[in-house]
């Protein structure tokens, strides 16, 4: 008996119109046919591809962003499932880099979207390469240290950018529009920068959602507040963009603001011009990355995983792809990046982690 396939034909299916697809968003006043045609031109940054990047990267891209930037040192993990919204079981399993994932996923939903994805740790020496071009950044990093680092970069460059964070129930962000580099007149009124509010980073111990949980809520929260803002901006409306650092408190309902409408006299970056995270003056070159992890980004060579998988395989479990390798040693996982970088898993005692470094990989 001859069977007929139901399948479709392998006829590639028309292009999605952008007039359709953003319809309803041009009905919107605030954005309009004008604003669309500059979201379509417009380019951000994102730094972090984690809970709050993964959300604030879907909602720009299904908004019509035309480029985006994804910086991240990261792999996907089962753990984050709960809450990075671009990813999925496979991702997990595969141990996908996130900002290669995350473009993946883009990719599916939105075509017409530029990604650049970057597997890489955000640091003095590459910041100005990853982020040159776009001219709004958008934090949505798990540190201080980057987060510190990135308004040095975007106070000396004279760019806009938006702080975010979530942790527990938790949510903020803030937007930074500092002075033009340049002297020349600003589009915008200049605001505080981040060391204007917090001249310094927190010392001792800083909550995680490693150690505090998180809710999915709060990142999508701090992502949709933080989107917001970037629309404003992107549709040439920096007047409209918000003026302090706002934070709420989904579980309490409580909800705090502090005024950052106005540069601190004084203030060493934005006043002094004075950028020692961007001169990387004490920067570690090995730090605590959270869940039982640390990560090692001091060196910087090229690597050949399926020539350091025949090296590794007698002491252990090795999987790779072209993106990195993982290597199971009970009780500790190495995930090596093609830069050498490497996350260590399983111990915070830096010590340790350079050992397993050296004897694995080599100094």
């Amino acid at each position: 008996m001859q069977h007929t396939s139901l399948d479709p034909s392998p006829t590639a299916f028309p292009s999605i119109d952008d007039r359709e697809r953003y319809s309803r968003q041009i009905l919107f006043p605030g954005i309009g046919e004008e604003g669309q045609r500059r979201l379509r031109e417009a380019h951000v940054g994102i730094v972090g591809c984690g809970a709050t990047g993964a959300a604030a990267a879907s909602l720009l891209a299904r908004a019509g962003v035309g480029t985006l930037t994804l910086i991240d040192r990261d792999f996907v993990e089962p753990s984050n499932l709960q809450r990075q919204v671009l990813f999925d079981e496979s991702d997990a399993l595969e141990a996908l880099p996130k900002a290669e994932a995350a473009r993946r996923k883009i990719a599916q939903f939105n075509s017409g979207v530029q990604v650049r994805s970057h597997v890489s740790d955000l640091v003095p020496e590459n910041i100005a390469a990853l982020l040159g071009d776009a001219p709004l950044i958008l934090d949505a990093t798990d540190n201080f240290e980057t987060r510190y680092l990135i308004n040095d970069f975007a106070v000396e460059q004279g760019r806009p950018w938006i702080y975010a964070a979530a942790i527990g129930a938790y949510a903020a962000t803030m937007n930074i529009l500092p002075r033009p580099a340049s002297g020349a007149d600003a589009a915008w009124e200049p605001t505080a920068c981040l060391a204007c509010l917090f001249p310094k980073p927190p010392s001792g111990p800083v909550e995680t959602c490693d150690t505090s949980g998180i809710l999915s809520t709060a990142v999508n929260l701090a992502a949709s507040l933080q989107v917001t803002e970037t629309l404003k901006f992107l549709t040439g409306q920096p007047e409209r963009m918000r003026r302090s650092l706002i934070s709420f408190d989904l579980w309490t309902s409580e909800r705090s603001e502090i005024g950052a409408a106005k540069p601190r006299t004084g203030c060493t970056v934005c006043g002094q011009r004075s950028f020692t995270h961007l001169e990387g003056a004490d920067r570690p070159h090995i730090t605590l990355c959270g869940r039982n992890s640390v990560q090692i980004h001091e060196h910087h060579r090229p690597v050949d995983f399926a020539a350091m998988r025949d090296r590794l395989t007698p002491h252990g479990q090795v999987r790779f792809n072209n993106l990195l390798l993982r290597f199971e040693r009970a009780p500790h996982t190495l995930t090596l990046f093609a830069d050498g970088r490497a996350i260590i898993q399983g111990t915070t005692d830096v010590t340790v982690a350079r050992s397993l470094y050296a004897r694995f990989i080599g100094n």
